[in-house]
């Protein structure tokens, strides 16, 4: 099959079929990834930013190539996540600026979009990096363009595009170190790669196939050696992040928001671009800055966030912020990330800053309640547990499925209570949980109790105090949460090597207090070793949380070992019906 050109209408069937490809392939990216920090969520960012165009893209479709492709650049800027994800928005920026006035494209056309937007990604960066999506997309746009010369037929193009792309791909670890050392090529650019993929099997077959089956390459591929050719999954034996520390990671604090320069008091200065990045870069890198009219998005890994909303303050309001502590991320992802999670969905919901209304009605001060808790829970058993324990509203969430800012910010709203206390039980909702917090600070009295774990809070729950204030609440519910060791069985999902245990995919691993300290072929034999390793002379209460996969046999086993190993010690089992971890312990002295 073949097209002299593409309209809106093929453009909108590529992205979708693009999308696709790098949906079902988001968890091989996120393996993948170690540059710029080994946090492991490139393939989750570029889905969630895919994800924002394709939202616009079905919500406003049209056959001119034109419109298409500007509805998409808004749709990506806006949902744009972490630096891959940014850089991708950039480059179909650019190649929508190019777009914004053909109904159609022809090959040269295509060939000098695609350029366009190399040339609008790398403006946006502030360092760029070779060995990285910029490389693979800047190899494969000029490619397309010396081969837009010696044919009309844009199918044709885009199967030398990816042929480019795969090559440029394969040769990262030759540009990038870190690669080379863990043995994997660039994330972002395997992300853009899948992309290109969808591309083609949408314009060769009018949609997607389906299939993980890597399009046929052209003869004209030049061949990269044996040695770089890195890009199989089955080279991936492990997750890449397990190979570097996490104390490498210098820039901790992975940052995302817009300025809005319409907004803000009558001292802001006008916004110097330039200026701005050269502050950024003292104490930050990883920077990209990208203009639209009133609105810039900013990215940026920093040292100091404080200093960068200084800084961002001085040209306007300050909207849509995330911040991420990417050791901490580093960290859960090293320690509870052979859960077993499935893979994303096939296009996954984009978090979005919630809503907050101006003001909120008055409630009646007869209906209004002193205290009121929220706290995030997965497996009936669980939620029927916090409930016993006061929690007025259990969200569901977890290792796998996390809420979103607004979820806390509409729990919250059904509330009636002057005091909240959220207990977010998961480090990687904490974060959601505090910026609901700010969002509604002055509205809505909030204190977010730091507890990381199932265990944790249920012990600041059982702190709790009702005719106490709630400083001295937050201090006695904090103070449990030390006391508290948290440990977790589930299984493994791949082979690795973990502080001297060699871990083997499909067994059992013991979690304590978020370090792999216990392996074993069964579920029983690692459980007992765990237990063994958190139990010390003197502790006095032991907690089971038995999850859905658990086996009553084997927790009867279980209990019949404590008995006899431990017998001074209280016991109680829970079935706590979780996914993921057949079971959870708490230990307390």
């Amino acid at each position: 099959m073949s097209r002299r050109s593409i309209n809106g209408t093929d453009f909108t069937g590529m992205v979708l079929a693009g999308a696709e490809k790098l949906s079902r392939q988001a968890e091989h990216v996120n393996a993948l990834n170690v540059f710029p920090v080994p946090d492991g969520d490139t393939g989750t960012n570029m889905n969630l930013t895919m994800t924002a165009g394709v939202t616009e893209l079905r919500e406003r479709s049209s056959a001119s190539m034109g419109q298409a492709a500007t509805v998409l650049s808004k749709g990506l800027l806006m949902g744009a996540r972490g630096n891959s994800g940014v850089i991708l928005s950039q480059l179909f920026r650019g190649f929508g600026r190019y777009a914004a006035s053909h109904a159609e494209l022809n090959a040269i056309q295509f060939a000098a979009a695609l350029q366009v937007g190399v040339d609008t990604a790398y403006k946006a960066v502030v360092k760029p990096v070779e060995g990285t999506i910029l490389t693979v997309a800047r190899e494969a746009a000029k490619h397309a363009g010396t081969y837009a010369r010696r044919t009309t037929d844009v199918v044709e193009l885009m199967r030398e595009v990816l042929a480019r792309a795969q090559y440029a791909l394969d040769r990262t670890p030759e540009q990038l170190p870190v690669l080379k050392q863990v043995g994997v090529v660039d994330s972002g650019g395997q992300g853009l790669v899948y992309i290109y993929e969808g591309f083609l099997d949408y314009l060769e077959n009018g949609t997607s196939t389906g299939t993980d089956k890597q399009a046929a390459l052209p003869t004209t591929r030049q061949e990269p050696s044996q040695t770089t050719n890195v890009t199989a999954a089955a080279h991936v034996q492990a997750s890449a992040q397990a190979q570097l520390e996490t104390e490498n990671i210098e820039f901790l604090y992975d940052m995302e928001f817009f300025i809005n320069l319409g907004l803000g008091d009558g001292s802001r200065e006008r916004f110097d671009e330039e200026a701005f990045r050269r502050a950024l870069s003292v104490n930050g890198d990883s920077i990209i800055i990208i203009s639209d009219d009133d609105i810039v998005k900013v990215h940026v890994h920093s040292k100091t966030p404080g200093e960068v909303m200084t800084l961002a303050l001085r040209y306007g309001e300050i909207t849509q912020i995330h911040i991420l502590n990417m050791r901490e991320q580093h960290r859960d992802l090293l320690h509870a990330g052979m859960d077993g999670a499935a893979p994303p969905e096939l296009f996954a919901d984009i978090p979005t800053p919630a809503a907050v209304p101006e003001e909120h009605a008055a409630l009646p001060a007869d209906e209004v309640a002193p205290y009121g808790f929220i706290a995030i829970a997965s497996g009936a058993g669980i939620e029927e547990i916090f409930k016993s324990l006061g929690v007025d509203v259990v969200l569901s969430g977890g290792q796998t499925m996390n809420p979103s800012t607004e979820d806390f910010v509409n729990a919250i709203g059904e509330l009636s209570a002057q005091h909240i206390f959220l207990l977010p039980n998961n480090s990687n909702i904490v974060l959601a949980a505090q910026q609901a917090r700010d969002l509604l600070e002055g509205e809505r009295q909030i204190t977010v109790v730091p507890c990381k774990s199932i265990p944790q809070g249920i012990a600041a729950a059982l702190a709790f105090q009702e005719d106490e204030s709630p400083e001295a609440n937050e201090a006695q519910m904090t103070e449990a949460i030390k006391r508290v060791k948290t440990g977790q069985v589930t299984h493994a999902v791949r082979d690795t090597t973990f502080d001297d245990l060699e871990i083997t995919a499909g067994h059992y691993i013991g979690i304590y207090n978020s370090k792999i300290v216990a392996t074993a072929a069964d579920r029983l034999t690692t459980s007992r070793n765990l237990l063994a390793s958190m139990i010390e002379s003197g502790d006095e209460i032991i907690t089971l949380l038995a999850g859905e996969d658990a086996s009553e046999a084997e927790t009867a086993d279980l209990a019949e070992w404590l008995a006899t190993e431990y017998p001074d010690a209280e016991v109680e089992f829970h079935s706590g019906g979780q996914p993921v971890y057949d079971y959870m312990f708490s230990v307390e002295a």
